[in-house]
């Protein structure tokens, strides 16, 4: 991994550009003048920025397949315009069938919430992942291997997030409306290389908690 880090260089990105467009005309001569023709892709994906984790790869799809937001630590906030503006054009304008909120296992941002070394200006973005371990700690706390506990804090941590956004106006109207959208949350395990459902999804507000429920007439 790392000799192969060391090749990359800013004109090796040029390079590899024009080298990756070469072989996907040889595949499809049509594929970018169907790709500018616009995109529709059913998939919105809320993910961490670690660049071990790229959405089309590990899901082995296409450009175009998936609609994609990263943060770190795959954050949900209800005060994230940026996440709430991808949300809303995904939902409203793209009309996506499903939106996954994906963690991975050693995510740095949740270890680094998990401590309390002060790392600088993220660690006002992280207070999201310590107001989680927080509401969880009874749990959390029950865990005595330091990993398991990591991991399980990975886990709830994406969890949350899909909560969140399932209990956004954005995705409540949108089911009022009776567009098909479902709610998920996944983990994916750098070691392995698989996704893991971590068996938190909704496709209506009725999967939704009542605390969060909104009254939309």
């Amino acid at each position: 991994m790392s000799s192969n880090q060391d090749k990359i260089t800013y004109e090796s990105l040029l390079e590899g550009n024009k080298t990756w467009v070469a072989e996907t005309l040889k595949v499809d001569p049509n594929f970018f003048d169907e790709l500018a023709a616009g995109q529709t892709p059913p998939i919105l994906w809320i993910g961490c920025s670690d660049s071990r984790v790229p959405a089309n790869q590990i899901t082995n799809t296409m450009p175009g397949d998936i609609f994609v937001h990263r943060n770190i630590a795959n954050v949900v906030t209800h005060n994230d315009m940026s996440l709430l503006s991808v949300l809303d054009y995904s939902v409203n304008v793209l009309k996506v069938k499903h939106i996954i909120v994906c963690g991975h296992y050693g995510c740095g941002g949740v270890n680094a919430a998990m401590g309390n070394k002060q790392v600088g200006l993220i660690d006002n973005w992280l207070r999201n992942i310590k107001d989680i371990y927080h509401a969880n700690e009874q749990e959390v706390a029950k865990i005595q291997d330091p990993q398991q506990k990591f991991d399980r804090m990975v886990e709830l941590n994406a969890i949350h997030g899909a909560k969140n956004v399932m209990s956004t106006s954005i995705v409540q109207n949108a089911w009022a409306a009776g567009q098909e959208i479902g709610v998920h949350a996944w983990v994916y395990s750098l070691k392995t290389g698989l996704i893991k459902d971590l068996n938190t999804s909704a496709s209506s507000a009725s999967d939704v908690s009542p605390l969060f429920k909104m009254d939309i007439t």
